[in-house]
C-alpha cells in the first residue's frame, strides 16, 4: 500500500493486524465478535505474518575462527555445517507466496545475509512485493554499499554484540546512513556480568535503536553448561536494572525469556509481553528449503515441511505442524501465567526460567 499501512483479517480465527512499514509498528486485536474486540487473543494466524528465512547455508565468519574466539556458539552450527546459499528462484517464490500475506521478513542462516551475492536484489524484490526485510549480521563485511542499501529497504538492522572492532564500525557505518539499528546481545552464565556492566556504565554504541536481550540456547555449537539457570549469579540484579529503566535505548527481549521477565521483572507491563509466536504466528525456512515452526529445529527437524513437495500454506496447515503447536496447547494447565508464557520454548526446555516443574516441557516429554 502507498501509505505505508498494511493491514490482515483473520478468517479461522476472526482477528485483525495492522502493520506500518514506515514505523514498524505492529497492532493486533482480540478475536473479534459482532464487530467488537473479546479481549481474547486468537491463537494463530491463517498464515505466518514474520517469516524468518535462512538464506546463508554456510559462514565464513564462522570458517575464520572469529566467532569462536567473541565467545560466540553459534546456534545454526556455522562453523560445522556448509550447505548451498538459497537460490534467488526459491526466495522470489516464498515472497510470491506470501504477498499480502505476511508483513515482514527476518533474513538470517547460516551466516551473515548482507555477505549473500543476491542479498540487495532479495530486498529490493521484498520491498516490491510489499513485504519488509530485517536481517541481523556479525559486521564483518559491513561496507557503505551494504548500508546503503539497508537504509531504502530494510525496516530495521541488528548488530550481534561480538566484541570486536567490527561491531563497533559495522554500528557506526548503519548509524551514518540513518539505518535503524540494534543490538542483539546473547545472555549466558558467561555474558550476565558483562551485560550489567555495559548497561550500568552506558557502555553500549550512542545512537543504536535498542538493545534486544536473547537466551543462550543448547543448540548447534551452544553448549548447556553456559545456559543461564535460576541459580546463575547477578540474574535477579539483571532484571532489577532493567526494571529501573532509563537507558538511552530500547529494552527487548525475545519470546525465550518470557519465563523469566515474569518471574523476576516488578515494572514489565504484561501487554508488553511477547509470548512465542513460534507456528502460530511466525515459521523459519531453511536455505534448502524446508519450513519449520521455528529456527531453534534447525538441525533435529523434528517438525520440517519439505517446500519441494508442499506449498507454504500446506506446510503451515501440516501435521507436524500442529503437533508443535500442541505443545502450547497442553503446556502448565494450572498456572495463572500460561496464557502469557504458554510454558516456554518447547525445543528448549532447560532455558525456560519461570522455576516450575512442567513448564518448556514438550507434548511428548508431558505423555511419555
Amino acid at each position: 500500500m502507498k501509505s505505508g499501512i498494511h493491514y490482515i483479517r483473520g478468517e479461522k480465527s476472526p482477528y485483525i493486524s495492522i502493520f506500518n512499514e514506515h514505523s514498524g509498528m505492529y497492532l493486533r486485536t482480540g478475536i473479534l465478535e459482532n464487530g467488537k474486540d473479546t479481549g481474547i487473543d486468537s491463537f494463530m494466524a491463517d498464515f505466518p505474518e514474520l517469516l524468518d528465512i535462512g538464506i546463508m547455508g554456510s559462514c565464513i565468519h564462522g570458517d575464520s575462527g572469529l566467532c569462536q574466539k567473541a565467545g560466540i556458539d553459534c546456534y545454526q552450527g556455522g562453523s560445522d555445517i556448509h550447505q548451498k546459499h538459497m537460490s534467488f528462484a526459491d526466495f522470489r517464490r516464498i515472497v510470491d507466496e506470501c504477498q499480502g500475506r505476511t508483513y515482514q521478513f527476518a533474513l538470517g542462516g547460516r551466516g551473515d545475509p548482507d555477505q549473500h551475492p543476491d542479498f540487495s536484489e532479495m530486498l529490493k524484490y521484498c520491498r516490491n512485493h510489499g513485504i519488509v526485510p530485517n536481517y541481523t549480521t556479525s559486521g564483518l563485511g559491513m561496507n557503505a554499499d551494504i548500508s546503503r542499501v539497508c537504509s531504502e529497504y530494510c525496516g530495521a538492522v541488528a548488530v550481534s554484540w561480538y566484541r570486536s572492532q567490527y561491531t563497533y564500525r559495522a554500528i557506526d557505518i548503519l548509524l551514518q546512513a540513518r539505518v535503524k539499528t540494534n543490538v542483539h546481545y546473547v545472555l549466558s552464565n558467561k555474558t550476565l556480568e558483562e551485560a550489567l556492566r555495559l548497561l550500568e556504565e552506558d557502555g553500549f554504541p550512542k545512537g543504536i535503536n535498542a538493545v534486544v536481550f536473547l537466551l543462550y540456547k543448547p543448540i548447534g555449537l551452544g553448549k548447556e553448561e553456559h545456559v543461564i539457570r535460576d541459580t546463575t549469579p547477578c540474574l535477579e540484579e539483571f532484571f532489577a536494572l532493567i526494571d529501573r529503566g532509563g537507558f538511552p535505548f530500547k529494552i527487548g527481549f525475545d519470546s525465550c525469556t518470557v519465563p523469566g521477565l515474569l518471574r523476576y521483572s516488578k515494572m514489565t507491563d504484561s501487554i508488553s509481553i511477547d509470548t512465542c509466536e513460534g507456528g502460530r504466528w511466525s515459521a523459519y525456512i531453511t536455505p534448502d528449503m524446508h519450513m519449520l515452526p521455528c529456527s531453534f529445529d534447525n538441525q533435529q527437524m523434528r517438525w520440517a515441511v519439505d517446500l519441494r513437495r508442499h506449498t507454504m500454506e500446506e506446510a503451515w496447515n501440516s501435521k507436524e505442524f500442529n503437533r508443535f503447536r500442541q505443545n502450547f496447547k497442553d503446556a502448565c494447565p494450572d498456572c495463572d501465567k500460561r496464557e502469557l508464557c504458554m510454558g516456554g520454548c518447547p525445543i528448549c526446555p532447560e532455558i525456560v526460567l519461570c522455576g516450575q516443574r512442567n513448564c518448556g516441557k514438550t507434548h511428548e516429554e508431558n505423555t511419555l
